[in-house]
């Protein structure tokens, strides 16, 4: 029997987290635990009515513990800071609390697992703006990167290939993959050449 797939659950309030659990576990392949036990093979569901400051910190938080896909179940319409609270915090599916269904909040977090973005056209179509205009900009150009992260992404942009990177950091190539994996996961970009597109935009490489 395949592993059920992790997901925790942050809540504006107690009525909203019950509801969602409920949702999640009318499906046999997920499984509802706390932080305590949150890690990277975690899928964080956030259910707020919107993406604050304090939303981002305990999205951090998740972070050092590993986590690395987020999925936002929002209540309202998204304004011009939610959308810049979503680049930051790297979610890669969005769904409306009101057409939330059982099925679909379960493939929301399927996809997140895939590495699969799964946000709508419009919000799609908002983010891209954003970038074409140049705003609004992070304080830290691609909030979240590791030291190592930022190493390959540097060597993917030079045009090493994966046993050319692990070669020069000492590392394995699974390795290397692994951490190209995170990336691209994180802030639902399509492959490694999106995730150096991406950091070359923020200023970062």
């Amino acid at each position: 029997m395949d592993a059920k797939i992790p997901v925790h659950i942050d809540a504006t309030d107690p009525v909203t987290r019950f509801g969602v659990t409920a949702q999640l576990s009318e499906a046999a392949d997920l499984v509802v635990v706390p932080r305590q036990a949150a890690g990277p093979q975690t899928v964080v569901v956030l259910a707020v009515d919107s993406v604050s400051q304090e939303t981002v910190h305990f999205a951090r938080q998740l972070g050092d513990l590993g986590c690395k896909r987020f999925v936002l179940l929002s209540g309202r319409s998204l304004d011009d800071a939610d959308l810049a609270h979503i680049v930051e915090i790297g979610i890669c599916g969005l769904l409306d609390r009101r057409e939330s269904t059982p099925d679909r909040l379960a493939q929301v977090v399927r996809k997140a697992v895939r590495g699969e973005a799964a946000l709508p056209a419009d919000v799609l179509a908002k983010l891209f703006k954003q970038v074409a205009l140049g705003a609004p900009r992070r304080p830290v150009p691609f909030q979240g990167l590791t030291v190592r992260e930022t190493q390959v992404l540097r060597f993917v942009a030079d045009g090493l290939d994966t046993d050319e990177i692990a070669e020069r950091l000492s590392y394995s190539s699974r390795t290397v993959k692994n951490i190209l994996h995170g990336v691209t996961t994180r802030f639902c970009l399509r492959n490694r050449s999106h995730a150096v597109a991406y950091a070359v935009r923020e200023g970062l490489i």
